[in-house]
């Protein structure tokens, strides 16, 4: 069979128009997609063993001969045992097969296998159970280094690497789109090299050459990809010019006293706003460092010069949060702020729209609801964006667009989610980075522990001890659905194995507190019963707010002082972060419980690490090491592509050697519109694929 880059899969022997689909699941449809359909990890197969020398640690390959021929037994329906003997001249080795009728006729006496399995040992009789086998002059995925890729249900290992290995001869004359000096200056091998040593490698040395020439690729084109994003918007037009007005007038607003990092990135926005390109910067704090004050303070500017802001929230809870805050800050000074959100009446969307047209709203807070067709500015002149991460270029670019008169607004992103500040400049190319890194003066440091579940009675202990002494408490949980085989408190939920927000709650209330007063929060439900839960507890009217992640960030309330975590194992490291971060924010001592049943050890090593540190950067660090940069930000990065193989907390070298290409490459052909740089023009382009409208 003559395979090229675009045979589809289903010309491939063995993949009918079932297996076809389930392969689409994976974006799996031809030769060519699975050459770059990268193995997540390798399996080590070189070494043979005799039956008696083989370790009982980890799966290996024993080469032996079959003694007899196969037994098929049918146990019961559902149930059918394939069992053989085999031999070395070290003794015997009992193979047992599940479920595989067919090795009763894959198998014949005399012949030797080679078999690669976990030995176990009964007394002195060795066994396998479901090993892999190969007949020992015929090997393919024996006797080498082999591939594991990540699978889909009815999609196997062997049928993957098998279907590899067919479309490898696509591999040859492989096309150079990276520059021949670039190769030649950071040493990389050539791309057909590559391609075949990432998934079946002649060595480690192979893997090694070949897993860094992809590497460094992904970075490089990352990197011109991002260049060519900055470049746009200092070229895109020029922002309005905000005059500058005497820092005080504003700090005399505030009943605090701002830290040094405030007051140092409240004048980097300033001289960003007064500029005349438009502001794109992202402002990073640890929870409570006092981001939105930076971002009321550019608001305050605007309005002083006589132009709009727009605060674009991720929920209706932060958005009317950050519209009540923001209110009581700046209408003493004669700043007009309104809200515009989703579910707000239709006659309240409506004034509030006439009047950000007619120039009578100056900082309008709310969620997507402001970039709909009907939504427009009078004199827009900024934008902030709280938690980045959850927002899409397409949304930042629908509402810039409202800005009006050829005038680019003003763009400042905050983000509670502290990034490695590599990795912040790498994640957000097209952004300036200011860090707030210190945090008001009177936060509470946070205690926190983790809490294996025998201690749940002592934990239910505690909380009634916050309450007497008039404090108030946050019970989160990972799940909201109602689960009719929902555990008791202490017990694992059967169907859903995590504690679910209505049930749990109602049984909180009923045969653990009744004498306390519960309230509910999660994200579906309707936003006046939110805004009613969200003040209850504000107002200490209910001292137990049992919550989803929604209060995981934006939500003050001084007088809480306690959070347990329900099932505190399915948070990645920096939720769980921005979750303690609700507590601590008053003069009471505060503590954070991390509840958990895992037996994972890898787990429980990083919840002790967030019980050790108060360190939102060293937290990151972490969360990016055991998570992977896909899974730090929740979903997919603002139209930032996926890295299949490059590892942004691992490659920071090679990172900064493919960045320092990308920008002599940039510096030499911007445009890269010279015949020779048009093949890294067009990878570039299927990069970002995502935001196809980036390099027009």
């Amino acid at each position: 069979m003559n395979v090229t880059r675009d045979t589809p899969l289903t010309d491939f022997p063995g993949v009918g128009e079932a297996r076809g689909k389930k392969l689409e699941k994976l974006g799996l449809s031809s030769a060519g997609d699975l050459l770059s359909w990268y193995p997540r990890d390798y399996e080590d197969r070189r070494n043979l063993y005799t039956i008696r020398d083989a370790p009982l640690e980890g799966r290996v390959c024993v080469q032996a001969v079959a003694a007899e021929h196969p037994r098929l037994s049918r146990i019961r329906k559902g149930l059918e045992l394939v069992q053989v003997k085999v031999v070395d001249h070290t003794g015997a080795l009992h193979l047992t097969f599940f479920n595989q009728s067919y090795m009763e006729r894959a198998m014949k006496a005399g012949e030797e296998y080679v078999f690669y399995g976990t030995v176990t040992e009964q007394g002195r009789r060795r066994a396998m159970v479901n090993p892999i086998l190969e007949r020992a002059d015929k090997q393919s995925f024996t006797g080498r280094i082999m591939p594991v890729y990540r699978l889909t249900a009815g999609i196997s290992n062997h049928l993957l690497a098998s279907l590899a290995l067919r479309a490898l001869p696509c591999a040859e004359g492989a096309a150079e789109t990276l520059p021949q000096y670039v190769r030649q200056d950071h040493r990389l091998a050539a791309a057909e090299f590559a391609l075949r040593n990432i998934h079946f490698p002649e060595d480690e040395k192979a893997l090694e050459l070949a897993r860094r020439r992809l590497a460094f690729e992904e970075l490089f084109y990352l990197s011109i990809g991002l260049g060519l994003l900055k470049s746009r918007r200092n070229s895109e037009g020029a922002g309005r010019s905000v005059p500058p007005r005497p820092q005080a007038e504003f700090l005399s607003l505030l009943p605090f006293a701002p830290t040094d990092a405030q007051r140092r990135v409240m004048d980097e926005v300033a001289a960003d706003l007064a500029g005349s390109r438009p502001m794109n910067r992202l402002v990073q704090g640890d929870v409570g460092s006092g981001k939105t004050a930076v971002a009321a303070y550019a608001g305050w500017l605007c309005a002083k010069g006589g132009f709009q802001s727009a605060l674009m929230a991720p929920t209706e809870v932060l958005a009317e949060q950050h519209y009540r805050s923001l209110s009581r800050l700046l209408a003493p000074a004669g700043v007009r702020v309104g809200l515009l959100t989703g579910s707000m009446t239709a006659a309240e969307k409506k004034k509030a729209r006439a009047a950000l047209a007619a120039g009578e709203m100056d900082f309008v807070v709310g969620t997507h609801a402001l970039i709909s067709d009907s939504v427009v500015f009078a004199r827009l002149a900024l934008i902030v964006a709280d938690e980045q991460h959850r927002f899409g270029v397409a949304q930042r670019a629908a509402l810039a667009a409202k800005s009006g008169e050829g005038n680019v607004p003003h763009v400042l992103v905050m983000s509670a989610t502290p990034i490695p500040r590599t990795l912040a400049l790498i994640i957000y190319g097209d952004l300036d980075v200011s860090v707030i890194d210190q945090l008001p003066p009177g936060r509470t440091p946070v205690a926190t522990y983790v809490v294996r579940e025998d201690k749940r009675q002592r934990m239910y202990g505690f909380v009634r001890k916050q309450a007497a002494e008039g404090r108030q408490a946050y019970i989160i949980c990972p799940a909201v659905e109602e689960n009719p085989d929902a555990a008791l408190p202490g017990e694992e939920s059967p169907a859903l194995n995590l504690k679910a927000v209505k049930t749990y709650a109602g049984q909180l209330q009923k045969e653990v507190f009744p004498d306390l007063r519960l309230g509910v929060l999660y994200g579906k439900m309707k936003p006046k019963e939110k805004e009613a839960a969200m003040s209850a507890f504000a107002g200490g009217q209910t001292q137990v707010l049992v919550a989803t992640t929604v209060v995981e960030v934006g939500v003050d309330v001084p007088n809480a002082s306690l959070i347990i975590i329900e099932n505190a194992d399915r948070f990645g490291l920096s939720q769980l972060h921005q979750l303690r971060g609700r507590v601590g924010r008053g003069q009471h001592p505060s503590h954070c419980v991390l509840i958990t049943a895992t037996r994972n050890l890898e787990a429980m090593e990083r919840l002790r690490v967030l019980a050790s540190t108060t360190d939102g950067f060293r937290i990151s660090e972490e969360d990016l090491k055991a998570r992977g940069p896909g899974d730090f930000f929740g979903n997919r990065q603002h139209g930032l592509p996926r890295m299949k193989l490059a590892d942004l907390a691992g490659d920071m070298r090679l990172l900064s050697e493919a960045q320092e290409a990308a920008r002599g490459l940039l510096e030499r052909d911007p445009r890269l519109s010279a015949p020779e740089n048009r093949p890294v023009l067009d990878r570039v382009r299927r990069l970002f694929a995502d935001t196809p409208d980036i390099f027009n």
